[in-house]
């Protein structure tokens, strides 16, 4: 066309050229033209409970967040938040100072790094990792230095290696992410893996942000710990949560970031131009739904274990290794039994070997070739949904 220039430059900067389309997009994609069980992106199939619906159809009808809510968040959630973490877990937090609204975890994530981060600093993140760790980290400048969980057979999960972790701070790391329960691999660090965690931030004065939004999906004899509770950690944390994962409304996009008023004020330095403010209405909704009944969480808790069993039960029928998640709503898988051996290419073609989809562990990866045999699944859907998509595992695989 007439003057059209093409650009000697490419239009994606270098910065994020490594990332392109996520897996999930390529994934849900080829469930839908395939017709398969998606397994792989972490929604619910189902809406969360109808008085969380109705108390955001409620706010809508009776104009409250329909205009731009405050920059902080509403206060009733604010209120709500700081309520959560004291009676939880005895963590004492100023709504008014201490507690900032965000557009989901994945915002708070972004605000956090881009805020707290100068280039050239090195961030310590725990792989695989959520993938918008590595993205968020590339956008401030900065660089990841990546710290591998490695399976640990005996106890099918993974582990963190406390040696690695210290080795892997230098005088150019500023920031410790942390993410437990862990999505992808399920494992919930134990509270002396934090507290030597938190005596290697204490050590070297890093700062730390810890995504905790699987605090109330721990199964068995696991406890979620917040760091934040371990000594010297209340100052120099930025601790995450949202209400998508533990209430199943993940389109409504309510996060929330709980941390000392001045590292909340450096973290809505950088939202307020991000989002400036989100989900207006459903923050009234959010609130309410923190203050529901423990029944609540423990019904769904127990839920959601019954489906992990499902699901593991059919993996291993069909001959995967399974290590037995103990949070989130995950399951990871190797696949060398099966004969198989790169994840990305068994994840690909699984919807026309199984009717299933799933997504490779290796993307999550810095050190690709660790990540290379592990898939992983979400145990998140109806139970019989998880049925097929276990006895459809069951018949590509099983001999």
């Amino acid at each position: 066309m007439a003057g059209m220039t093409s650009s000697a430059r490419p239009f994606l900067n270098r910065r994020l050229a490594e990332f392109g389309t996520t897996i999930f997009a390529e994934m849900s994609a080829l469930a839908a033209a395939t017709g398969s069980i998606n397994l792989g992106q972490g929604f619910p199939d189902t809406d969360g409970p109808e008085e969380v619906r109705e108390a955001a159809v409620r706010a809508l009808r009776d104009g409250r967040g329909n205009q731009y809510p405050p920059g902080p968040g509403v206060p009733e959630l604010r209120t709500a938040i700081a309520a959560h973490q004291a009676r939880r877990y005895g963590l004492a937090f100023d709504p008014d100072t201490e507690v900032l609204v965000t557009a989901g975890a994945t915002e708070a994530i972004a605000a956090a790094l881009l805020a707290l981060l100068e280039p050239g600093d090195e961030v310590v993140a725990l792989e695989p990792y959520y993938d918008s760790y590595a993205a968020c980290i590339a956008m401030a400048g900065a660089a990841r230095v990546p710290v591998t969980l490695r399976p640990d057979p005996e106890q099918a999960r993974f582990r963190l290696d406390l040696d690695e972790l210290r080795a892997a701070v230098t005088d150019r790391t500023r920031l410790l992410l942390v993410n437990t329960p862990h999505n992808p691999t399920g494992t919930v660090l134990t509270r002396e893996e934090l507290t030597a965690i938190a005596e290697l931030a204490v050590e070297r004065d890093l700062l730390v942000v810890t995504d905790e939004v699987y605090e109330h999906l721990v199964f068995d004899e696991a406890e979620h710990v917040p760091l934040a509770t371990l000594p010297g950690m209340r100052e120099r944390t930025v601790t995450i949560g949202s209400a998508g994962k533990t209430f199943s409304f993940t389109g409504w996009k309510v996060g929330w970031v709980t941390a000392t008023p001045n590292l909340v004020t450096a973290v809505r330095s950088a939202k307020q131009f991000l989002t400036y403010v989100a989900s207006g209405p459903f923050q009234y909704a959010v609130a309410e739904a923190l203050r529901l009944p423990d029944a609540y969480f423990t019904a769904f808790r127990d839920d959601l274990r019954a489906k992990r069993d499902l699901l593991s039960a059919g993996l291993t029928d069909a001959g995967f290794t399974v290590f037995r998640p103990t949070g989130t709503y995950f399951v990871t898988t190797d696949i060398r039994p099966l004969g198989e051996a790169d994840g990305l290419a068994f994840c690909r073609a699984l919807p026309e070997r199984a009717g299933v989809v799933a997504i490779p562990n290796a993307v999550f990866y810095d050190h690709k070739e660790a990540g290379a045999p592990y898939v992983r699944f979400a145990f998140c859907k109806r139970v019989e949904v998880l049925a097929d998509a276990a006895e459809r595992l069951r018949k590509a695989f099983a001999h």
